[in-house]
């Protein structure tokens, strides 16, 4: 890593007011830049507590605006315009309208994965860490629609029990999953545990020990008897695995889970964003206030 590159990243940031944040699955250098790492909501969370005047958020759209939604006073960067979500972009606000006039009565569960026009047209946003949790707070007799992704509303099916409308969305990184590849990996590491997001096919979850999201593969490794693991998500995750237990050992499931919107930002696009003040994200309202208000449900209605 160029030593003057991260000078200029830290000086910018002083001049700015700027906080950085690097999700779970951002190459390895933007992480360990970061005044936070972890999650996209968690991040959000976390930014909108400092005082910070700019928030850097290098992650992809959807998260940047999750950040505008939580901190409307602070200013928002992208580093790369084009870091998208191609799972957020498979429903949009007119798609889910439709949906909800069809099922008039359900209520909308929309995963943080969304664009800001869904989560407004939503009743709950949900993280993969509490969708399951929050699923099983809602009243039986209601129906629920559950977007976009059909692998974790899936995973919610199964360990409730509760129907649900799902849309047929998915993360075209973790579908990329394959069973063989778990039982290559375990071959090769027969004593390692393996860790897999809801976010992976049916078939993948049926074969992994534990079923986590990001945050959460983060806290199982932490407390865990175990030392070794295979991780059945995207690969960026293992950087931090492995410097927050530097005595484990971590294997990626197969070298394909890669997501190339992740690994759109590098060092000289945060310079940029710093230096250019680029590429500001914002919300328009109103629908900034009712992105918020789903947001807002979930934290109601989840235990402290």
């Amino acid at each position: 890593m160029s030593v003057n590159i991260t000078e200029k990243i830290q000086t910018l940031k002083k001049q700015r007011n700027a906080v950085i944040l690097a999700h779970n699955y951002q190459p390895e250098e933007i992480q360990d830049i970061a005044d936070f790492t972890g999650d996209s909501l968690g991040l959000s969370a976390q930014a909108s507590e400092t005082d910070a005047d700019v928030i850097v958020f290098c992650g992809v759209l959807f998260m940047a605006e999750t950040a505008a939604i939580l901190s409307p006073d602070k200013t928002v960067l992208l580093p790369d315009k084009d870091a998208g979500c191609p799972m957020a972009d498979m429903i949009n606000a007119a798609q889910l309208r439709e949906l909800k006039d069809q099922h008039s009565e359900a209520l909308v569960v929309c995963y943080v994965n969304s664009t800001a026009e869904v989560k407004a047209l939503s009743d709950y946003c949900c993280t993969s860490g509490n969708a399951l949790e929050l699923v099983q707070t809602l009243p039986r007799e209601r129906e629920i629609i559950f977007v976009p992704d059909k692998n974790l509303g899936g995973f919610i099916v199964e360990r409730t029990g509760r129907q649900m409308i799902l849309w047929p969305g998915y993360c075209s990184t973790h579908v990329r999953i394959l069973p063989a590849d778990v039982e290559s990996a375990r071959q090769a590491h027969p004593n390692a545990v393996v860790l897999a997001h809801p976010e992976c096919n049916p078939d993948v979850r049926a074969i992994s020990d534990e079923l986590l999201s990001t945050g959460g593969m983060l806290k199982f490794a932490r407390t865990s008897s175990a030392d070794e693991f295979i991780i059945a998500t995207e690969k960026g995750i293992i950087h931090s695995l492995k410097k927050q237990n530097p005595e484990k050992q971590f294997h990626p499931v197969t070298e394909k889970a890669v997501c190339p919107n992740m690994k759109k930002i590098s060092l000289e696009k945060v310079v940029w964003a710093l230096e250019d003040m680029q590429y500001k994200i914002t919300v328009p309202e109103p629908i900034c206030s009712k992105a918020r208000r789903s947001l807002d449900r979930m934290l109601q209605v989840l235990p402290k």
